[in-house]
């Protein structure tokens, strides 16, 4: 996977509790005139299709959409009683607002997991607010420079409250130094965008970054029993296990104590590279510590 050649991105608690499920929340039928033999890898049924993003439904109050201008760029509508988390914008997706609003009646608050184009896209322009992480800041004036809304800053192992549905932030950084994943901790899964590569890591920061997220997160899963993680450019087939988290803490590890070589890469500014284990880590020689 090549990406663009894109850079990068914490208070809030959304108090708001309630014990039951409410009448009027809704279950979007599948639409089988919208499916289509490009969408065969996933079994999530399709509620919304147009040229630039295709939903799929997860759950009864969940979805994933997919762009199509950089390797299947994903978000995800996380809906609670009282309002619905978008977890990434994407990256040239009109009118992306319009359409949640199709799905959820729910007021949306839009978070990223990092501040790189293929995730903060065009797209944004259409919130008045986004929550990123302050660490990927950085990358605001090269991502985000368009932006006229106000942006928040993440707190690492915040929750936001959706109403009768909690969503942790846990910062992850590795791809960027802003990296962060939502986890809904009773739905035992989480949103974790690029922090874990989607198959192809790609390390913006450092070896030891990762080494140490990935042993954080090994954690997490084991305090939360996480079943897999819904990754940032999502092909139905590629979710993040468990065993990708513990895999990448070991194939980092390895490489920082020389017991993997890499191999060179001529064709990235990431110029070295391991695949093993099925992933495949992309850094540069700065990142080896």
């Amino acid at each position: 996977m090549k990406y663009l050649q894109l850079n990068l991105i914490a208070i809030i608690a959304l108090i708001v509790s309630c014990n039951q499920e409410p009448e009027y929340y809704k279950t979007l039928e599948p639409k089988p005139e919208l499916e289509k033999s490009e969408d065969t890898a996933f079994k999530e049924p399709v509620v919304f299709r147009n040229d630039d993003i295709v939903f799929h439904q997860i759950d009864e109050h969940t979805w994933h959409g997919n762009g199509h201008l950089v390797y299947n760029e994903s978000v995800y509508l996380v809906e609670g009683e009282d309002k619905a988390l978008l977890i990434d914008a994407g990256t040239k997706i009109q009118a992306l607002r319009k359409i949640c609003q199709k799905i959820t009646d729910k007021p949306i608050v839009l978070v990223a997991t990092h501040v790189h184009a293929d995730h903060t896209g065009e797209a944004i322009n259409e919130f008045d607010e986004i929550w990123i992480n302050a660490a990927d800041e950085v990358n605001v004036p090269s991502n985000m420079s368009n932006y006229k809304g106000k942006i928040n800053y993440l707190v690492d192992g915040s929750c936001f409250d959706l109403g009768g549905r909690k969503i942790q932030v846990v910062f992850t950084p590795g791809h960027t130094p802003g990296s962060t994943t939502f986890i809904d901790i009773d739905a035992h899964y989480g949103f974790s965008g690029d922090a874990f590569g989607s198959g192809n890591l790609l390390i913006f920061t450092n070896l030891s970054t990762v080494k140490y997220t990935s042993l954080r997160m090994q954690n997490l899963i084991q305090k939360y029993k996480i079943t897999h993680f819904y990754p940032g450019h999502y092909w139905g087939n590629n979710l993040e296990t468990p065993q990708r988290v513990s895999d990448l803490a070991k194939i980092s590890d390895a490489i920082l104590n020389e017991t993997i070589i890499p191999e060179s890469n001529f064709t990235s500014q990431l110029n070295l590279i391991v695949d093993t284990l099925g992933v495949k880590l992309n850094y540069s020689n700065n990142g080896i510590f």
